[in-house]
């Protein structure tokens, strides 16, 4: 299995996704329960939602499942909303709290995990934001994420249709973040600026706006363009349709950005 698959692009923008992939290796699958195969914690679709937004963006996209490892949590496994549920590097629950395994991970296997996914997927990353920088003078990371708009264990309520995140302002220059606020809320939609999803680790750990690269996170409610937000989880053409009208809007406006960023 390739870890990782790269689409270079000369446009300053890069979008990120880290959680599209269903790979699993066959041994990992096998140890998965029957509520754990439905892999009900994908980014479903998101890789099909951005395609062609926004011409010569680099993307870099993890293939392997989050339940293999999670390419947006940190190496450590520090929780990145502490006091709050959430789950980890190797999830041993799905976002229902519910369990996943019929054996968990050990130690050994989940740093076996690390070096054949988590290390490429982010060395591949970093090295696409190197090389932009170096074209460009700065780099934007776009970090494309999609949940189920509705999971009590996680969030009371009905999540926003938009959730942006830099980590309360810190990730990226307040340009990027205002310019994404305000296509938001022009559409009409409901929107939120580092609510319940601040941005994860891959928001925090590469967005360093000081060294001309800023990162910024989306996060989409699922219904927002899937026909059910449960088994299979079928794209909805329509739905989705008016949302890349919005979506396309924000990738294109940060791009249109990038030379009033350079340090």
């Amino acid at each position: 299995m390739t870890p990782v698959e790269i689409v270079q692009g000369d446009s300053p923008v890069i979008l990120g996704l880290p959680h599209t992939g269903t790979n699993l290796p066959e041994p990992i699958r096998a140890r998965l329960n029957a509520r754990g195969r439905t892999l009900a914690d994908t980014d479903w679709h998101i890789e099909r939602l951005y395609d062609g937004l926004l011409p010569g963006a680099t993307t870099v996209r993890a293939t392997f499942h989050r339940y293999v490892i999670d390419a947006n949590r940190g190496p450590d496994d520090a929780s990145l909303y502490p006091g709050q549920n959430t789950t980890g590097l190797v999830p041993l629950t799905d976002f229902d709290g519910e369990a996943i395994w019929t054996e968990e991970p050990d130690a050994a296997e989940i740093a076996a995990r690390k070096a054949d996914f988590h290390a490429p997927y982010h060395e591949a990353l970093a090295a696409e934001i190197e090389r932009v920088k170096a074209r460009h003078g700065v780099a934007i990371l776009y970090d494309c994420h999609s949940i189920r708009s509705h999971i009590p264990f996680l969030f009371d309520g009905i999540l926003p249709d938009f959730n942006i995140g830099t980590n309360n302002g810190v990730t990226c220059d307040k340009r990027i973040e205002a310019a994404a606020f305000d296509i938001c809320d022009a559409s009409g939609r409901t929107h939120v600026l580092n609510g319940r999803f601040k941005g994860g680790w891959t928001t925090r750990h590469y967005g360093q706006p000081q060294n001309g690269v800023h990162a910024i996170q989306m996060e989409l409610a699922q219904s927002t363009h899937l026909s059910t937000e449960a088994p299979p989880f079928a794209y909805d053409e329509e739905k989705a349709a008016a949302l890349r009208v919005t979506l396309g809007a924000i990738v294109q406006r940060l791009a249109a950005l990038a030379p009033e960023l350079k340090p």
